[in-house]
């Protein structure tokens, strides 16, 4: 129903000066956008400026700030596909912050991923999300997309050198996390979710 068009949140998780993460989220994001019934909202973590500051009772007035502007966004969302790279085995703190502020906003709610790194691809950050995901009440897609040896995988423009492989991986995970975000978003209308 593409008067009723889904929100998709597409995250950037990294954070680091030097970063890749932009340019797959903005090639992800045209991939998105060109399907009808879906609105995409890029929020680039990098953006909100949290630092390391943990949930707490009593919450700075500059990091209260930056949440005023990324709850609503994640609250408005049907469904988010995370942009993570992989440090270390798994994935950035910037991003484990953000999502420790948040709970409720992920309940009942699709996720998808877009990986990239080195020799995995990111892959072992996205099973490190998979639990963390799963804590939230999410639901989280089979599909990825995975970029393995990022830094030689996009050309000058950002966009994939070989793009065909990429577009397909993108196509099938978005018909998966589409798929999710319709049935959550309708059983929740329906069904307020308890968690």
């Amino acid at each position: 129903m593409i008067d009723d068009p889904l929100r998709l949140a597409v995250i950037v998780g990294s954070v680091r000066d030097g970063r890749l993460g932009p340019t797959v989220a903005t090639w992800f994001a045209g991939q998105a956008a060109s399907r009808p019934g879906l609105g995409v909202d890029v929020i680039d973590l990098a953006d909100v400026p949290i630092g390391a500051a943990a949930p707490s009772a009593s919450v700075p007035a500059p990091v209260l700030e930056a949440l005023g502007g990324l709850t609503p966004r994640l609250a408005a969302a049907d469904a988010f596909v995370v942009v993570t790279p992989e440090y270390n085995h798994s994935y950035p703190a910037g991003l484990k912050n953000a999502i420790d502020w948040h709970n409720q906003q992920f309940h009942a709610k699709p996720v998808a991923f877009v990986s990239y790194g080195g020799i995995s691809g990111g892959l072992r950050a996205v099973e490190h999300l998979r639990a963390v995901f799963a804590e939230l009440h999410a639901v989280t897609t089979r599909d990825t997309v995975s970029f393995h040896g990022a830094w030689e995988r996009f050309d000058g423009d950002g966009q994939p050198k070989d793009p065909a492989g990429p577009a397909a991986a993108a196509n099938r995970l978005l018909d998966q996390v589409s798929w999710w975000a319709r049935v959550l978003r309708d059983a929740r209308a329906s069904t307020p979710y308890t968690g």
